[in-house]
């Protein structure tokens, strides 16, 4: 078997980042942080998450992120699934995040996409029902 266990990210600044990611995250925690060196630039380090998998923040990142809704080669989102929605949407208003764009309307599953400080898209998904064929229509 094989799953994710971390994404590494570069972003702008780590604290601002983390404001984010625990409110989508609120059983996450800091699992460690360090300064390291990345070819010759010096930088802090961070993995946030919990025992199986994290997302690692990086913060010696200059300029912008791509444009989300341009044709730049790069990442375009990426998701996770939660058993309520709501909260998190909810939670994620209460840290000062708005809502950048809703998912397509669909029968068995519930979307939304914020983009984080430092300019990735994250999607969030809820699904309605455990039958794969339903979950995955296209």
């Amino acid at each position: 078997m094989i799953h994710l266990e971390h994404i590494n990210l570069v972003v702008s600044d780590i604290e601002k980042t983390l404001t984010f990611y625990r409110a989508a995250f609120p059983h996450w925690q800091v699992r460690g942080s360090g300064k390291a060196e990345w070819y010759g630039k010096p930088r802090n380090w961070l993995h946030f998450g919990d025992s199986y998998q994290y997302l690692t923040f990086n913060d010696d990142g200059v300029g912008e992120n791509r444009d989300l809704s341009g044709h730049q080669i790069g990442l375009a989102h990426f998701a996770f699934v939660t058993n309520n929605i709501e909260q998190v949407i909810a939670r994620l208003a209460e840290a000062g995040f708005e809502i950048a764009k809703d998912g397509a309307e669909d029968p068995f599953r519930k979307n939304v996409y914020f983009v984080d400080p430092s300019g990735y898209e994250v999607e969030f998904v809820e699904y309605l029902s455990d039958n794969p064929s339903e979950r995955n229509r296209y």
